[in-house]
């Protein structure tokens, strides 16, 4: 009985199917890869909640941050200051140099100087920007959120010389995975575009304009694709103009920017190359041209509303040398 026992809770030997090694791939197979669990396929993409794309005028806004920064020539000082959590004002001051349009290549520059006042009011469904300059310039910028997808903007500049001033007034309308926007200017112009997400990434627009004084108009077309680290865009328009641009992140702190820029009628080609580097401290923009022109923008931080600005700027075919110094003082 004993043994018969024994016998009994003993296991049963193990096939050579079951074994650790008869399990292991052989030949052929140990190229294959290994099968994924179901939570790292890919997921199916939803295209009836697809993100809402950037508006059309702000197809390009990671390269312009980076290849346009504001170069100035000369000095310039800005203070703001809250007078409480919705209104502020301004003051600034510039004196340096202005080019003055020319017939020849050469740049023609004169000296000037003005102070800018502007009063700032802030809410979140209204914001009212005005600016007048000594020089007689009045700015004026409005932004009312008339419901939670529909929005009004004014921009007008008055002058003092005949007809310099402009205005334009735009509708915004934000879908749930598109946006579209209707101008309306002086000198009868009339514009709309439209853009619209394709896939989580891919966004695809088309924008038509019509000058009534000057009998023109254009349609143009643009497309811009983005992930976490790059953003690539591209234009074409009626009117002859071809843009391209390509941001690439390399970390939080440092982006590369580069854009083509071609004009079919007077058959002028451009391509940039810029960086944006972001410190603890400051922040460092340049860039570079086919034209020959080279630029860097330092905005520091010395403290708390205290900001230190240098600017140049270096043109070596028109033998054109920007360089300006300025400071902020107020958030």
């Amino acid at each position: 009985m004993g043994s018969s026992v024994k016998h009994a809770s003993a296991a049963p030997p193990s096939s050579p199917l079951s074994s650790p090694l008869a399990a292991a791939p052989v030949g052929l197979a140990t190229l294959l890869p290994p099968n994924l669990p179901a939570e790292a396929a890919k997921k199916k993409v939803d295209y009836m909640n697809l993100p809402c794309p950037v508006s059309y005028e702000e197809i390009q806004r990671e390269a312009l941050m980076s290849l346009k920064p504001e170069f100035f020539e000369g000095m310039r000082f800005d203070f703001t200051k809250s007078l409480n959590q919705k209104f502020s004002m301004s003051h600034s001051m510039f004196m340096g140099s202005m080019e003055v349009p020319s017939q020849s290549s050469d740049t023609i520059k004169v000296p000037t100087a003005h102070y800018e006042f502007g009063a700032n009011f802030i809410d979140p469904k209204l914001m009212l920007v005005g600016r007048v300059l000594t020089d007689g310039r009045l700015n004026a910028r409005v932004k009312c959120d008339l419901t939670d997808n529909l929005s009004m903007k004014i921009n007008a500049q008055l002058t003092n010389e005949p007809h310099y001033s402009q205005g334009m007034f735009n509708f915004d309308y934000k879908g749930k995975d598109y946006r579209t926007q209707f101008q309306f200017g002086n000198n009868a112009f009339y514009g709309a575009n439209y853009i619209q997400s394709v896939t989580p990434n891919l966004s695809l627009g088309s924008e038509l304009f019509w000058l009534g004084h000057q009998r023109k108009s254009g349609i143009g077309f643009a497309t811009r694709y983005n992930t976490d680290k790059m953003v690539a865009t591209g234009q074409v328009a009626s009117t002859g103009i071809v843009a391209l641009s390509y941001v690439q992140k390399v970390s939080e702190k440092v982006s590369l920017a580069s854009d083509f820029m071609y004009n079919h009628i007077t058959r002028d080609v451009t391509a940039s190359f810029g960086y944006d580097y972001l410190l603890r401290q400051c922040r460092l923009r340049g860039k570079i041209d086919s034209n020959g022109c080279v630029g860097a923008f330092l905005e520091e931080r010395l403290n708390m509303g205290f900001n230190f600005i240098l600017s140049a700027e270096i043109d070596h075919s028109k033998k054109d040398y920007k360089f300006g110094f300025g400071m902020t003082v107020g958030e």
